[in-house]
């Protein structure tokens, strides 16, 4: 029997060899469910969802409403025991790869494509987008000589960035800050970021008199 833990490292090269330049994000909050795995492409982003020979279907028809708002391709990793019923869980845009124990004794692992993923025709590119951090989305905003938008949520800058930027474009940019991101810096970006929003400016003396 085969465990997510068994299965995450060897499909990670799988996926490597299968695409070329990749970056993988494990664990990545999408709506009310936990995608397992984040594939950035150069012009896309996929969604993975490992379903190891010890798991059961009990929350995959919520998790799949969660991946189609996010991701361009979506697939589902699913382990022996799944391969004959995996197909009636997912939908036909949905990409399969099954995963086996090449021998009961070895560690080697099998992965097969048994359907490749459709473009997802349910992804919402306003919570795609919302998936970037707020320097994230600041950034593209600077690329595309937006203003900046330093006091309004981040819900009104994804608007604004999905009024100003081509959809064609913003995938490839939304690609470009995920292969970029830096979790070991992020703590300090995001504090830097909120202290650029909330600097409080010194009244002008002319108008010192009237705040009084």
């Amino acid at each position: 029997m085969l465990y997510d833990k068994d299965i995450r490292e060897a499909l990670f090269e799988f996926l490597e060899e299968q695409y070329g330049k990749i970056r993988i994000l494990e664990e990545k909050q999408m709506g009310r469910s936990r995608a397992d795995v984040v594939m950035v492409l150069p012009e896309a982003v996929a969604g993975i969802e490992i379903k190891s020979d010890a798991d059961t279907y009990a929350r995959l028809s919520r998790q799949v409403k969660d991946y189609d708002q996010f991701f361009d391709y979506n697939y589902v990793a699913a382990g022996s025991t799944h391969g004959h019923h995996i197909e009636e869980h997912v939908p036909w845009w949905w990409g399969i790869i099954t995963v086996e124990a090449v021998t009961e004794e070895s560690n080697e692992i099998d992965f097969y494509i048994l359907r490749k993923a459709q473009k997802n025709p349910k992804m919402n590119l306003k919570r795609k987008l919302g998936l970037l951090w707020r320097p994230e989305l600041a950034h593209i905003q600077e690329i595309n000589g937006m203003a900046k938008y330093k006091e309004k949520s981040k819900a009104f800058v994804v608007d604004k960035i999905l009024q100003k930027v081509p959809e064609e474009l913003l995938v490839k940019q939304i690609s470009e800050e995920l292969f970029q991101r830096d979790y070991t810096e992020i703590g300090r970006i995001i504090e830097e970021f909120g202290k650029k929003r909330t600097t409080i400016h010194p009244l002008p003396d002319s108008l010192k008199s009237v705040s009084k």
